[in-house]
């Protein structure tokens, strides 16, 4: 008989993704995101312990709770696919799992598959970074995704008609499921392991997507504006609206001016360009 363990997080949408990054790492998988916070599936025990340990880090920030059930005869998968529901960004653009069917009237049609990753277009984040892409021209372009998760940044640059698309994951699992996403997309991208600091990337790239988050984007902001193009876009998304002056200080001291910016559930995407191209 199969047994299964269901964990209920709830908690305030703007904790969501920080509690699922921190579950990854403590060994938790398979989640799936719901209106009230997000529900994990295993088939091992789960560590109580360390799932406490994270919870209490946010008590004094947010309201957070938690339940763990023991489920008999119970597919997770089936549990999944029932909590995730296809995303559509601006009419133009439906993002959906394998078992979702065609929806043709959407201009571009994204299949993502997420595993263990990040990036499914249900966070806000996602959504944002995807609405940002649709409105910067990647024909022929050169792209870097930084921080690359499912692969979904990468598709979509694809579908946008980019010629040369490079993105990299600190996790190697993660890296195995954007290259799993983009054989089922049909696009061609090198996706690396690794983090700027240790990859041995090449420069000009005229689109660079990193969704992440601040303190990571804080970091890598010098090697951004290193490999971006004289004319170049700069996308960044993974951090709370009220963080994006910090990020803007720090863009501008590497020659980085903000063009434009957008919100959604108090969270922020940020397009930058070199100062040089805006004169």
């Amino acid at each position: 008989m199969d047994v299964y363990w269901q964990i209920e997080i709830s908690c305030p949408a703007p904790f969501t993704d920080i509690l699922i990054a921190e579950l990854a790492a403590a060994g938790f998988d398979s989640f799936a995101e719901n209106d009230h916070g997000f529900t994990t599936y295993s088939r091992e025990h789960p560590d109580q312990t360390a799932l406490a340990s994270i919870l209490a880090k946010y008590d004094a920030q947010a309201d957070i709770s938690h339940t763990i059930s023991r489920l008999k005869n119970r597919n997770w998968n089936a549990e999944w696919e029932k909590s995730y529901q296809p995303v559509v960004v601006d009419e133009r653009c439906i993002v959906r799992a394998s078992f979702h069917p065609p929806a043709p009237e959407y201009p571009i049609d994204i299949i993502i598959n997420p595993r263990m990753s990040f990036g499914t277009g249900h966070h806000a984040t996602t959504w944002l970074m995807l609405r940002s892409q649709l409105a910067i021209d990647h024909h022929n372009k050169r792209v870097l995704d930084a921080g690359c998760g499912t692969g979904i940044l990468c598709v979509m640059a694809g579908k946008l008609g980019a010629d040369e698309i490079i993105g990299f994951d600190i996790d190697k699992d993660v890296v195995d499921n954007a290259r799993e996403n983009l054989i089922i997309n049909q696009v061609a991208a090198d996706i690396q392991a690794g983090t700027l600091d240790t990859l041995n990337i090449a420069g000009p790239f005229d689109i660079i997507l990193a969704n992440i988050n601040k303190n990571v984007l804080l970091h890598d902001l010098p090697g951004y504006a290193r490999l971006l193009a004289d004319d170049g876009h700069l996308v960044l998304s993974g951090f709370y609206d009220n963080d994006l002056a910090d990020l803007q200080t720090e863009a501008g001291r590497h020659g980085l001016h903000l063009q434009h910016s957008q919100t959604k559930d108090d969270w922020a995407v940020a397009v930058f360009k070199p100062a040089s191209s805006e004169r």
